[in-house]
Parts: C-alpha cells; structure tokens; sequence
C-alpha cells in the first residue's frame, strides 16, 4: 500500500476541506443546537459529486476511489457529524448496493438520481427486535404473483424522514433464517410506506432518524436487489463497506476534537503559563494525536483493499471498531482539556463528544466488530 497521496486524492481532500471549513463549521452548532435537518448543505455536497463518490461517472457518479471518499468523508464530518452520516448512508449503504447488486435497468433509473444526488437513500435492516442479530427479521415479504407484499416496521433509519429511496432487507422464508432474507429496492412514496416521528438523539442532531412502517406495501418484483435469498449476502456486504465510511466519520470527529483541544491549550494559562507547558495535557495530547493516526491508518488500509477488490470484512470491522472507540476517547480528553468550559456549549468539544458516542454502535456495535474479527483471524 502506497500512503503518498495522488494528485487526485489530494485535490479531493482539499475541496472537502475548504467547503467543510466555509459552508458547513460555520452552521454546526445551530444544526445540532435546532435538530435541523442541513438540507441546503446536502444540495451543495451533491453539487460536489459527494453523493456518490465511488460510482462511475456513467451512473450519476463521480468515479473516485474509496480512499478519496474516505478523504472526503473525515473532512466533512469534521465540519458537522450530521451532514457526514447523511453523505456516508447515501454512499455506503445506497449507492454501494446498487452499484455491487443492482441489474443495469434499476441502476438506470435509482442508482443515477442517488449518485447525482437528486435522490436521497435510506437503509433499512435494524428492527425493534432485530439490531445485532440481522438474521432475525421479522419485516415479512410475502409472494404474489409479480409482486411481493411487505408488512413489518424497521428502527432507527439514518435519512429516514428524508429519503426518496430506500434498500429494504426482509424476510420471506422466516424457517430458513438468513438464507430466507430477500433484499428490494423501495420509493419511498409507494402506498403502504410511512415514517414515524424523527427520533431525538444524543448526538447527530442534524441528522434525520425514525422508524418506517410497512402496512400491505405492493411491490413489484422488478425492485429485487438480487435474487430471492440473497438478501443477507446484500446486507453483509453493504456493511463492510459503510463500516469505512463510519471509521472515516470518526476520524474527523476526533480530530475536530483534537484541533480544539490544542489550540485552546495554547490560549489557556494556569500557574502563570498556557496548559500545554503542562506535561499531565502534553502526554494527553499525544496519546490523542497517536490514537488518531493510528485510526485513520487502519482506515486507509480498509479502503485501499476494497479499491483492490480484495477481501476486506476483517479490515473494515478493525478500522471502524479502532476509529469508533478512538473518537470516545479523544472526545472524552478534549472535554478535559477545557475543563468546565468543555461542558458548555459555548464551546465545540461538548458536541463533538456527544457525536462520538454512536459511532460505537450504529453500522455495527464495537462488540460485533470483535467477533466479526476474532471469526475471521480464527478461520485463518
């Protein structure tokens, strides 16, 4: 693996950089602060190629490379951790499947629009009583004739409130278990589709999350992703890959984090000097920095598999397990680092912290990650 940048990669990590620094750090704490959905920042992140990064251009995309979106992805989120889960849904969890398991005609017609971002995506696995275990659906598709009927509800949908599309994971064979999952591709505006109320949050305030019910919702069997059965191997496959882009989610929110923490270390004195004199924050800090890059490396080594078309499940699972608890942790300091003015909002690192928090679970807890890893190296 080569960790000198291209050309191109640098010039994507720049343009993400300045408009995270210009548009998007500017509106942040009145995103989270109001719960406000950043619709116009979303508009512009599409006007970019943001959208659908890794998608050739042929289908709407902007025919990058994972590490680029990875790029992308840190310097984003960095700005706002609600405007980068809503590009990483869109690029991980929408436009990968297509892409990966969609037949050209459904790629025509909602992979183009996604990429483009004239479309937003959704991504429907987790239940009430479904979360870790993916293999226990109970959101039923039911045959007939040349549609499939679809009752069940699905929990805690990122895009949900706003999304145009959305990959469905059901279950159509409940006696086989996650060889009876069928996945399918949804309008959103089809009868029978509604979304409950946005749910309040912890953390990514700006970022819309609800429940979607399904009451005796026709679809047509044309919207299959994949054959029947298949619905798993979507599911799982769709998760490796949205792991990078949570992994890169965290990396810029801990390193938003670190930023603040060591500048205010230099503004900040006590017993007549700035804190960062202090070896007690100097050590803090260094582990902080450490723990970062030591995050993002094993982040651009997920995505440069990926880009190699290489197995990377093991890879994506150890990057977002280390970058997820990472951005805990730093979060966590950089809070001490301000001391009491790190529990005001007045200051950015209180947000940052509660930000953090869910990287350690959606997309996969950090207690899934480490079995997908113990699977994996005791298979070897």
């Amino acid at each position: 693996m080569d960790l000198h940048l291209s050309e191109e990669q640098q010039l994507t990590q720049q343009t993400a950089r300045d408009f995270a620094r210009r548009e998007i750090l500017p509106k942040a704490a009145e995103i989270d602060a109001n719960h406000r959905y950043p619709e116009e920042l979303v508009r512009q992140l599409a006007d970019l190629g943001f959208l659908g990064m890794a998608v050739p251009q042929e289908y709407g995309g902007a025919g990058l490379d994972t590490l680029s979106y990875v790029l992308a992805m840190e310097e984003i989120s960095a700005g706002c951790a609600s405007t980068g889960v809503i590009m990483s849904v869109n690029n991980s969890l929408v436009c990968d499947p297509l892409l990966k398991f969609g037949n050209e005609a459904q790629k025509k017609e909602f992979l183009l629009p996604l990429a483009a971002g004239q479309k937003l995506g959704c991504f429907a696995l987790s239940e009430p009583e479904a979360g870790s275990d993916a293999a226990a659906q109970k959101t039923v598709a039911r045959r007939d004739g040349d549609h499939y009927i679809i009752e069940g509800v699905k929990n805690f949908i990122t895009n949900g409130p706003q999304a145009d599309i959305c990959v469905l994971i059901t279950m159509h064979a409940p006696e086989k278990r996650h060889r009876g999952i069928t996945a399918f591709i949804l309008p959103m505006d089809l009868p029978g589709v509604r979304c409950g109320p946005p749910e309040h949050k912890l953390g990514i305030a700006g970022s819309g999350t609800c429940q979607i019910f399904f009451e005796e919702c026709r679809v047509p069997v044309s919207l299959r992703l994949g054959q029947e059965g298949e619905g798993f191997k979507v599911a799982m496959a769709t998760l490796d890959g949205g792991r990078i882009g949570i992994a890169a989610q965290a990396l810029g929110i801990a390193r938003a984090a670190l930023d603040a923490a060591v500048e205010y270390s230099k503004e900040r004195k006590t017993f007549g000097k700035p804190i960062c004199a202090h070896q007690a924050i100097q050590f803090m800090l260094a582990n902080m920095a450490t723990d970062l890059d030591a995050a993002r490396l094993l982040t651009w080594r997920a995505a440069w598999l990926k880009d190699q078309d290489l197995r990377y499940s093991k890879e994506s699972a150890m990057a977002k397990l280390m970058a997820a608890e990472v951005a805990t942790r730093v979060t966590k300091d950089a809070v001490q680092v301000f001391g009491g003015y790190g529990y005001m909002k007045e200051y950015p690192v209180e947000r940052h912290f509660r930000d953090a928090k869910i990287t350690e679970i959606y997309e996969g807890t950090s207690e899934i990650q480490r079995l997908v890893i113990a699977g994996a190296i005791l298979k070897d």
